[in-house]
């Protein structure tokens, strides 16, 4: 059953049109809740033909820079206020991470030894840089800015494994807490992620193995995917005499990477 059938009754009353709610709709930094036609209309009606990048609640006047709404428990929608003012979020880092994922599933190993990782049982220490990581990843893959909601839903899933298995001991194998992790990941971003969900999780993996900071994991991953494509490029070149078979996205990762060293 969806979200806004089931509390629909349980809220107060549209401070909008001052009916029950329908079509529960929340604003993304002060969260009051609304009937999603009329806190389009007033957003509409605020903004008139401005090309603003955020409007004032109509209640506490915070400043907000969209509309969630939709939300089942799994998903939601997000309307922006100005569409192209998400993209003002993300930084040349986001943009990097998006084309790592793009092509990292052509790279044939990771950086860091995951089965070591969960051999030691080392998936039982936290890693205080972990949310800032997951915010970046999933801000980068789905190209929104205010991605909270499903940041703490994923990170809540993590924290879930740890403790189940703090309090379970050491019963399973590593490859049977591997296992469990990875299809208790997938499952919890899937509805967001998508097509993107494994590569996620890979990446969450890695992340979670190499014990490092997030500047210093940037910085493993630059040499790791420079090395990677050069070998590449390489193995083409020998194959074809040329890269004009090598996908031009994939020749401008090369380009960018090098750029940036």
């Amino acid at each position: 059953m969806a979200c806004s059938s089931t509390t629909k009754s349980e809220l107060d009353p549209c401070p909008i049109c001052l009916n029950p709610v329908e079509q529960v709709a929340y604003l993304d930094r002060c969260f009051h809740v609304f009937c999603y036609s009329c806190i389009s209309y007033w957003s509409r009606l605020v903004m008139g033909k401005q090309l603003l990048s955020s409007f004032k609640c109509p209640l506490c006047k915070t400043e907000n820079f969209s509309i969630i709404h939709g939300y089942t428990g799994y998903s939601f929608q997000q309307d922006y206020v100005n569409k192209h003012n998400k993209q003002s979020y993300l930084s040349d880092t986001h943009q990097f991470r998006l084309k790592f994922y793009n092509t990292c599933s052509r790279m044939k190993n990771g950086l860091f030894n995951v089965q070591q990782y969960w051999k030691c049982h080392r998936y039982l220490r936290k890693n205080i840089w972990l949310k800032a990581w997951l915010r970046r990843e999933i801000q980068a893959l789905s190209q929104e800015a205010e991605v909270d909601i499903v940041m703490h839903h994923i990170h809540g899933m993590v924290e879930s494994f740890i403790k189940s298995k703090e309090k379970e001991g050491r019963k399973c194998t590593p490859e049977q807490n591997c296992n469990a992790f990875r299809h208790l990941l997938l499952d919890a971003g899937r509805p967001f992620l998508q097509g993107q969900t494994e590569q996620f999780v890979n990446e969450l993996e890695q992340f979670l193995a190499s014990g490092l900071n997030i500047e210093a994991y940037d910085e493993a991953c630059m040499k790791h995917f420079t090395m990677s494509s050069s070998c590449e490029t390489k193995e083409n070149d020998n194959e074809v005499g040329s890269l004009s078979s090598v996908d031009p996205y994939f020749l401008l990762m090369i380009e960018d990477s090098n750029d940036a060293e």
